[in-house]
């Protein structure tokens, strides 16, 4: 069963449990969400080269292919992780003082890079974000925090 400890295989059959069923498995268009259910955080290009597909029931995953993937996906340097992202989002911090322009933040996660769509970013900051104040800024630190679950970076 891959190189996974134990604690993390007891993981990986919850999130099994939750998202599919243990005889089938989970959907193959569900790895990305899996895998990030497991704190991982895979790019659209590595789901899909891992096995993920597109549409839904064209494929199914069984825990012990998803085991390997998992494995796999941990290992990879390609992933970004709080730092990294705050050190993305000084460069809009313009004043050095901890904000961003709340429609720069929403800018750069619609068009830049693995983009998302209008719904997924209003989820986000539903979940995730601190109001805005009376200029339009956000204090992007907590944002962070509370979308990568580090729950000691928030002031």
């Amino acid at each position: 069963m891959a190189d996974v400890p134990k604690r993390e295989v007891e993981n990986v059959e919850f999130v099994f449990e939750v998202m599919g069923s243990a005889g089938e498995g989970i959907d193959a268009v569900d790895l990305g969400d899996a895998l990030r259910a497991l704190n991982l955080n895979p790019t659209l290009a590595l789901i899909e080269k891992m096995g993920g597909t597109k549409k839904r029931n064209e494929k199914k995953i069984k825990m012990d292919e998803f085991l390997p993937i998992y494995s796999q996906v941990k290992k990879e340097k390609e992933q970004g992780c709080y730092e990294d992202f705050i050190e993305c989002l000084k460069l809009y911090d313009k004043e050095e003082n901890g904000t961003m322009m709340l429609a720069e933040l929403q800018h750069a996660l619609l068009a830049l890079g693995e983009s998302l769509d209008d719904e997924q970013v209003e989820t986000l900051f539903a979940d995730c974000m601190d109001p805005e104040d009376e200029e339009g800024f956000i204090p992007y630190s907590p944002f962070l925090a509370r979308m990568c679950e580090r729950p000691d970076q928030l002031k």
